[in-house]
């Protein structure tokens, strides 16, 4: 019941850029764009459905045992790459919101630790001899 509860905040919080579909100006906040051109706004829009259906995944893994481990090595993936893809510039760790900075590192940990105890739950024990 606590991984189900775990596996769907993280999922509903990954799932959040996708308000940026009906709150544009949240771009603003999120990636520090003051005034982006429509194609970034679009790309920045389409990334937001990404990670919305990357949060239905997650939160489809925390009701479906199959779809737990891809879903969470899909997230870690992804969060790992936006992470070495922007973190490591100054400039834009700086124009970056906190939620990325924080819940994403925090989410990869989370969900590598639901992968490790699927894992280990999945193994049959060896029977006494």
């Amino acid at each position: 019941m606590k991984m189900r509860v775990i596996l769907t905040i993280v999922g509903v919080i990954t799932a959040t850029p996708a308000l940026a579909l009906f709150w544009p100006q949240l771009l603003t906040s999120s990636y520090g764009l003051a005034d982006p051109d429509r194609m970034t706004v679009a790309l920045l829009q389409h990334r937001g459905v990404l990670q919305a259906a990357l949060g239905a995944a997650i939160i489809w893994g925390a009701f479906h045992l199959p779809a737990r481990v891809p879903a969470a090595a899909t997230a870690i993936i992804t969060k790992s790459v936006f992470l070495a893809l922007t973190v490591v510039d100054v400039g834009m760790r700086a124009d970056m919101n906190l939620i990325s900075l924080v819940f994403d590192p925090i989410a990869i940990v989370i969900l590598t630790i639901v992968i490790v105890l699927h894992f280990r739950q999945s193994v049959p024990t060896a029977a006494p001899a």
